[in-house]
């Protein structure tokens, strides 16, 4: 066996800037996992989906390789990554799961329009009809030759985003200011730059520009409006303070924000059409139960699969987890009555942490009071959409002809699915790709 400080060093390395040497370290984990060297844990009925890397941003540090190792190492039933307006990490994600026999599935997330909601918040504070929006089922990073102009529109129009706030921010709080190239651009391995990655930028200049302490903490108090005796504690707490430079200076009414003009962004139908163009499957991103546009489940799902949603996507742990307990039960209520609403529409439901914030749960608590009821559909979920990341490459996904004309109902498909997705294991479906194809869905259950 390995020593801990042996294994900290490999999984340091999985976060390397480098590709080439996360690469080389997977392998070499492999081997080690082949011979027993690294023992990772016995499988757990628990996943995460919902995984930004730091191809976007993850509060960690986290790389499609590390989390494809994380759920290895910790027995999770399965893994996803899903960053913000790119499939950039989606390849490596997926030879690092292949090497540690990891159910994976890749997934991306934006901004969107909604025209049929435009005068509701969704799930966007203070910006009406616009939602974040998912695609889950990719199968790499190279999508069809005709989708790739919308995908890099995607990522250039959100990188150009980022930057319009940090040349505003960059007033407000001068003289801490950012250089986009040297201090920005850099701070991710595919230049996807983000919110997230200004607000760690700004409080790491402000270090090197401003080297007293007492000083940078009545730079601080003044900045963020804050009384300095609360700005003290804040100081001394990078992930509090990020969270304070983000919410004064770049959501509604702080320095560098603007009002999304709709057309900036593409149409909920747009997203759909690529996503599905893709061969992956349209998702809708629940938030909490707590906006208009969230408010009544079932309006809000019909809605979404009138224009092509097949599956939903939730953040338990924002949906449950509060000390204080009359909030508590609200949230759950608004959780219970989604999940609900899902289940009467035949939606799988897969979930995550996000883990865009140090400090967000790795994996979700699925034995919680809270989440324990909804545990086996969460589960199923994940089967389905790792059962559909296999198959979309035979042209038999959740979406496909060759669904539609074997099942009578959703209910039936999502049987066949789940039970694919569970029986499969993840490395054994190269020698059965070949042959499912001329099978019945009862034949190709039964050949696993």
């Amino acid at each position: 066996m390995i020593t801990g400080k042996e294994m900290a060093c490999f999984e340091a390395a999985l976060n390397s800037e480098n590709l080439r040497e996360r690469s080389n370290v997977s392998a070499e984990i492999q081997e080690l996992c082949r011979g027993e060297k690294i023992v990772p844990a016995e499988s757990i009925e628990a996943y995460n989906l919902h995984c930004h890397t730091f191809c976007s941003y993850n509060g960690y540090g986290f790389s499609p390789s590390y989390i494809a190792w994380l759920a290895a190492k910790k027995g999770w039933f399965a893994a996803g990554i899903v960053d913000s307006d790119v499939l950039d990490g989606a390849d490596e994600f997926f030879a690092a799961a292949s090497s540690f026999d990891v159910r994976a599935v890749c997934g991306i997330e934006s901004r969107v329009f909604v025209d049929a909601m435009a005068g509701k918040i969704i799930n966007c504070s203070g910006e009406p009809g616009i939602a974040y929006h998912m695609g889950v089922g990719f199968t790499g990073s190279n999508v069809p030759a005709e989708q790739m102009t919308f995908l890099r529109k995607l990522k250039k129009k959100a990188v150009e985003r980022t930057v319009g706030i940090v040349e505003r921010v960059n007033i407000f709080l001068s003289p801490v200011e950012l250089n986009i190239e040297k201090d920005l651009l850099n701070l991710t391995p595919y230049g996807n730059v983000t919110e997230r990655h200004a607000c760690a930028a700004y409080r790491k200049k402000a270090e090197q520009i401003i080297t007293d302490e007492a000083e940078r903490t009545a730079f601080w108090a003044q900045k963020l409006n804050v009384p300095l005796e609360e700005a003290t504690p804040l100081v001394s707490d990078p992930v509090k303070l990020e969270t304070a430079i983000c919410l004064k200076t770049m959501t509604r009414d702080g320095a560098g924000y603007v009002q999304p003009a709709t057309e900036s962004l593409p149409a909920l139908e747009e997203m759909n059409a690529f996503v599905i163009a893709c061969g992956a499957v349209p998702t809708v991103a629940w938030l909490d139960g707590s906006s208009d546009g969230e408010a009544d489940p079932e309006k809000l799902l019909d809605m979404h699969i009138d224009r092509g949603a097949a599956m939903l996507n939730i953040i338990p742990d924002r949906n449950w987890n509060f000390a204080d307990q009359q909030l508590k039960a609200k949230k759950v209520a608004c959780l219970n009555a989604v999940m609900a609403a899902a289940a009467e529409r035949d939606i799988p439901v897969i979930v995550g942490t996000e883990m865009k914030i140090s400090g967000q749960k790795l994996v979700d608590d699925f034995e919680s009071t809270a989440l324990a009821p909804h545990a086996a559909e969460f589960i199923r979920g994940a089967a389905i959409a790792y059962a559909h990341t296999k198959l979309t490459s035979t042209g038999m996904g959740y979406l496909s002809e060759w669904s539609a004309a074997n099942f009578s109902s959703k209910a039936e498909k999502n049987v066949f699915f789940e039970n694919f997705g569970r029986k499969l294991k993840p490395n054994s479906f190269a020698a059965l790709k070949a042959q499912i194809v001329d099978m019945t869905a009862a034949e190709i259950i039964d050949s696993l």
